[in-house]
């Protein structure tokens, strides 16, 4: 237990946190932005291992990481307006669209991935993302080689939420946006495009989904695998409702399953003679206990799942 305490130990924790967090924050504020608006975006999971792997291949190619990143942007963003145009325009299921989108994006990416690569013994690889440290932060002690030295991308993240925040809370746009939420008749009597808005929304959280997906592909890890998202997008959905759909708690949702994550690994890596299965669990069984305690308080927004036609309005 000693090496637990030591300042390398905690330093080295919370510097995994941080990079365990990032991929489940763009994930968590993209969910939020696409459910304050109405939709509820089941395709996360599938959108996110998409970003991944379009991120990856861009990269592959082309050699250029942020050409990586805007592809998957890009990719995430065009699986949403799919999502758009199933669950806004046409008025499907939001539960089935989304789970479909999933579906679809998980075998999509294998395939091109396998037509574009093969089969290779060794995976192919990319040269990743390097750390980056912010001049005087990074030198504090403890809390600035953990926070202050970090992938661009994981700066970003952090950036983005209180960014979301102020959208959301103090501008017209973000009125607009909780309206068609909550009410998308009062938002459309008032002259809002509800359609519109929930498009835009998804369009947008589906950006960031997708890069929250090419995190892990260029950034956390160096290659692509089938199960690199690993479940990080229904985490990310347990997040939204662990953070009453407001950003910042959906972030510190985030956090907390970032550390629990990054302290299993480090764990195991102590050779604690306990089954490695255990640890693998705790961050999950802890997102059920955290989900459970606020299940009750948790406050959706009223017009969630509700499909909107303006001819049926009245």
């Amino acid at each position: 237990m000693e090496q637990v305490f030591t300042i390398t130990f905690i330093t080295g924790l919370l510097a995994a946190m941080m990079r365990m967090a990032t991929p489940i924050i763009f994930g968590t504020l993209g969910e939020i932005l696409s459910e304050r608006a109405g939709v509820l975006n089941l395709g996360i999971e599938g959108i996110m291992l998409m970003g991944a792997m379009t991120g990856f291949l861009t990269t592959l190619t082309t050699g250029s990481l942020w050409l990586g990143v805007a592809a998957a942007a890009l990719v995430g963003a065009l699986l949403a307006l799919f999502m758009a145009f199933l669950a806004v325009y046409l008025g499907l299921s939001q539960h089935v669209s989304g789970l479909g989108i999933t579906l679809f994006s998980t075998g999509l990416a294998m395939f091109i991935y396998r037509l574009s690569v093969g089969s290779p013994v060794n995976p192919p690889t990319v040269r990743p993302f390097t750390q980056a440290a912010i001049p005087f932060l990074s030198e504090i002690p403890v809390i600035g080689p953990a926070f202050f030295t970090q992938y661009t991308l994981v700066y970003w993240a952090f950036l983005l939420i209180p960014a979301l925040w102020v959208l959301l809370y103090r501008t017209t746009w973000g009125l607009a946006i909780r309206t068609v939420g909550e009410n998308p008749l009062a938002a459309d009597t008032v002259g809002i495009n509800v359609s519109l808005v929930r498009t835009l929304c998804l369009a947008g959280g589906g950006a960031l989904m997708g890069i929250g997906g090419a995190f892990l592909t260029l950034a956390h890890q160096n290659m692509f695998l089938i199960d690199v998202v690993g479940g990080r997008g229904w985490i990310s959905i347990a997040m939204v409702i662990f953070g009453n759909w407001d950003p910042a708690r959906g972030a510190a949702g985030a956090l907390i399953f970032g550390f629990l994550d990054a302290l299993q690994l480090r764990l195991q890596g102590l050779g604690f003679d306990i089954p490695f299965h255990l640890f693998l669990l705790i961050p999950y069984l802890m997102t059920v206990v955290a989900l459970v305690s606020v299940s009750r308080r948790a406050a959706a927004p009223a017009g969630l799942l509700k499909p909107y036609r303006r001819e049926e309005k009245g």
